[in-house]
């Protein structure tokens, strides 16, 4: 269909019978399911007039605007060669990016934000670009991330010079994740390969090996862009507080983002907030040491969870397993189970109120939470909201109390056995017991989805009685049992022989008397 339009097309602005002239615009139909003529016919194009004979055959299957301004026919020609020319390469352009890796589904919107690149003719700039980012190891997924970050570094002479640039690094032994990092700002804030040689060589001489060095450079790459006094004084801060070589050699590799905090208007006020709280200073430097990640922390957030730890109102095995690695501990896991539940939607005044009507969340893992939270959103179609009302849906077992009551639920839902819509807090509340007579017990075929209380009978919670606890065991009968049992009777035989006479003499006696 798009190939004979384009074939009319052409008839039409060649087509010179009449002497007047009039425009006329086709809009081209637009497949619901491919919209290959959208993307073949990108706006509507201007025709001369027709003749009768294609009039039937272009009116049926297209829409025409008619006006009586008289057009000009070489600016009709002209423009629609320039649009033919652009959709050419566009499509070049996403063979050539294809080639490389480069996902299609994000192509339009690539090339749709970055039209200097259908202003270059010369597709071989580009293909050289890509090869010789290619030549740097850097993975696909990191390519095509830092071709839309930063589509700059596609220019070639760029290029170029990193790739003398890079053969600098080779006693560096970088990763290219970290090439990866370097080439984006470089071409952000237009810094040589030289300059960020210079910088590399400064981080060496602080003694930092080489693993802490690309972990440093992947997590917090604008290191790069700090002068050699602003690292040393981090340095000399956790020196201060008595934390060793190797300890802040450990800080900066799990935690490189720390490097960029500034030592008095954030490390300094922290640490009195720790102090403040009666920590002392041997405590705080071991753990920070055992997880720098604490040094993340807001001024003020850390004095947030501690005042939900102990406002609590909760069982006291489990207010014991949240404190049983100290309270420091037990603030810092807050906090992490507070950023979990912001980042899949909810504020951080609702993320506290959560932890507070239901503590057993804090006994959890964070795989654990966001495995329930992907659970309730994705599968069982719930707004993440609904956690503010039902947080025991974070408190409860998921494999023996979630997914269970989901399935019953699910199959009563799709047979149509339930009366009203069963909500969240339905299905988490109640009791075992209650959910099994209410849902489980008026459909056995429910039972093997909810896998408890099957057959009816109810387990006891309570122990076993002292009586069966003390009761002696049995052992298998042999003969030499029943000799010992055959002997024990002759001897009681015996026994009561000779008891006997002197029970005779003294019934006598008693007759004798009266």
């Amino acid at each position: 269909m798009n190939n004979h339009l384009f074939v009319l097309c052409s008839e039409l602005l060649n087509y010179e019978t009449f002497t007047g002239k009039y425009a006329v615009t086709i809009e081209p139909p637009v497949d619901t399911k491919s919209n290959t003529a959208r993307k073949l016919l990108p706006s509507p194009m201007a025709f001369t007039l027709i003749n009768r004979t294609t009039r039937h055959s272009v009116f049926a299957k297209n829409r025409f605007f008619f006006s009586t301004k008289p057009y000009n026919s070489q600016i009709l020609k002209l423009s629609f060669s320039n649009e033919k020319t652009n959709y050419r390469m566009q499509i070049s352009l996403a063979n050539l990016l294809q080639r490389y890796g480069f996902p299609p589904s994000q192509l339009h919107s690539f090339i749709s934000k970055n039209q200097f690149l259908l202003n270059s003719n010369n597709l071989n700039d580009l293909d050289k670009s890509l090869s010789i980012l290619l030549s740097f190891k850097i993975t696909q997924k990191s390519l095509v991330s830092l071709i839309n970050d930063c589509p700059g570094v596609l220019d070639v002479q760029f290029l170029k010079k990193w790739e003398v640039g890079v053969l600098k690094f080779g006693d560096l032994c970088l990763s290219p994740l970290v090439v990866r990092n370097f080439l984006e700002l470089s071409r952000r804030f237009e810094i040589d390969p030289d300059g960020v040689f210079q910088t590399m060589k400064v981080l060496k001489g602080l003694g930092f090996s080489e693993g802490t060095l690309n972990r440093v450079l992947e997590e917090f790459p604008r290191v790069i862009l700090m002068n050699e006094g602003e690292v040393c004084r981090k340095i000399e801060f956790f020196e201060g507080i008595g934390i060793s070589g190797e300890g802040i050699e450990r800080i900066f590799s799990f935690f490189p983002g720390v490097i960029g905090f500034d030592v008095e208007d954030r490390l300094k006020p922290l640490l009195d907030e720790f102090c403040h709280w009666g920590f002392g200073e041997d405590m705080i430097r071991k753990e920070i040491v055992r997880e720098p990640r604490v040094l993340s922390m807001e001024l003020g957030e850390f004095s947030r969870c501690l005042e939900l730890l102990r406002s609590l109102k909760c069982r006291e095995p489990i207010k014991w397993k949240i404190l049983g690695e100290g309270a420091f501990r037990a603030g810092f896991e807050v906090k992490l189970r507070v950023d979990c539940l912001c980042k899949h939607g909810l504020i951080r005044r609702e993320a506290f109120k959560v932890l507070w009507k239901e503590p057993r969340v804090m006994t959890y893992r964070i795989e654990d939470i966001e495995k329930k939270i992907e659970f309730l959103v994705h599968r069982m179609k719930f707004n993440v909201d609904c956690l503010v009302e039902v947080p025991e849906f974070l408190g409860v077992n998921f494999d023996k109390h979630i997914v269970p009551r989901y399935n019953v639920i699910g199959y009563l839902r799709g047979k149509g056995g339930l009366g009203s819509e069963v909500g969240l807090k339905d299905l988490i509340k109640p009791s075992r017991l209650r959910f099994y007579n209410l849902y489980v017990k008026p459909y056995p075929e429910c039972e093997k989805l909810y896998g408890r209380f099957s057959g009816g009978e109810v387990k006891s919670r309570h122990p076993v009685g002292l009586w069966k606890l003390f009761k002696p065991p049995s052992y298998p009968e042999s003969k030499e049992d029943f000799s010992s049992v055959d002997m024990m009777g002759q001897h009681v035989h015996d026994m009561t022989t000779v008891l006997q006479v002197p029970v005779k003499e003294m019934a006598l006696n008693v007759e004798s008397t009266f």
